[in-house]
């Protein structure tokens, strides 16, 4: 497998390096070049939580990127693989993903695939499972709200952190503690035991509902309906892999239309959750 650090296209050639917080302003613009809604403080976040590279050319201008978080010991997860529109079809992403592969190891790996990578990513062994429905939009109207839930505390925290890891079978503990600092929570609790919960943080256009974990479509409903009222005319984004149902109805009802699809894949052990509790909306696209 290719692993050298530099890479000759038809003209000229590039060069990868690890990825530095200063790279923020070249990353960005980089993202919006794809039409992806990172903001700088989302790119920071990432940076703070995992590793990647970048791709320069001859003169210095970033024109790739990939990243990869550890989800404990034995997962990654693999995201933020971005070129210019001129190098998609030149193979610098299939260059910048073996520029990862060896710091990742023998871990289990995931991603979710847009449609324009999905080619790529089966070329190089990843299984496609789910898919991801991404609805977002702005909420029009002011939704019911399925009673049952209630604003998350402290000292719901180490449950929440329980639920998380059985639902994404692993532990990602550094994820949770940057979601945890800019999220405000709701949890359910039944006979003095949480057994499910939403967060909802600003991310890229507007804010983001997720992770929520829940073990049946009714308790994501109760979780997620407050947050939606919480921001009738505002933007508001919700990735779920749930397929048609109330779930995904009620979503679309508040004004958050199914902008796009995406694919799970994976690499690795078939890793499923432990116990009734399941993701029905995604952290975000690039941390699952």
């Amino acid at each position: 497998m290719e692993t050298e650090p530099v890479k000759q296209l038809d003209s000229y050639e590039l060069i990868a390096r690890p990825m530095a917080m200063d790279d923020i302003p070249a990353l960005h613009a980089l993202s919006i070049g794809v039409q992806w809604p990172h903001r700088p403080e989302d790119w920071a976040m990432l940076i703070r939580l995992g590793q990647g590279v970048v791709a320069e050319d001859e003169i210095g201008r970033v024109v790739g990127s990939a990243m990869w978080w550890p989800m404990g010991p034995d997962l990654a997860r693999i995201c933020m693989v971005i070129t210019t529109p001129r190098l998609q079809e030149q193979g610098a992403a299939r260059w910048l993903m073996q520029q990862i592969a060896g710091p990742i190891g023998a871990r289990d790996k995931v991603l979710t695939a847009t449609r324009a990578a999905l080619r790529l990513y089966l070329s190089l062994g990843f299984r496609p499972g789910l898919t991801v429905h991404q609805h977002q939009g702005i909420v029009a109207e002011t939704p019911a709200v399925v009673p049952g839930a209630r604003p998350m505390t402290a000292a719901d925290e180490a449950a929440v952190r329980a639920l998380d890891a059985a639902a994404f079978t692993a532990e990602r503990r550094a994820v949770l503690d940057e979601l945890l600092a800019v999220s405000e929570g709701t949890v359910l609790e039944r006979r003095g035991e949480i057994v499910g919960f939403a967060l909802c943080r600003r991310f890229g256009r507007g804010h983001v509902v997720g992770p929520v974990v829940a073990a049946s479509e009714a308790d994501a409903l109760a979780l997620v309906t407050p947050h939606v009222a919480a921001h009738v005319g505002r933007f508001l984004r919700l990735d779920t892999l749930e397929e048609e149902g109330p779930f995904r109805a009620y979503l679309e009802v508040c004004g958050l239309s199914l902008y796009d699809t995406l694919t799970l894949m994976s690499l690795g052990r078939d890793r499923a959750p432990v116990g009734p509790a399941k993701i029905y909306g995604l952290a975000s696209h690039s941390l699952g």
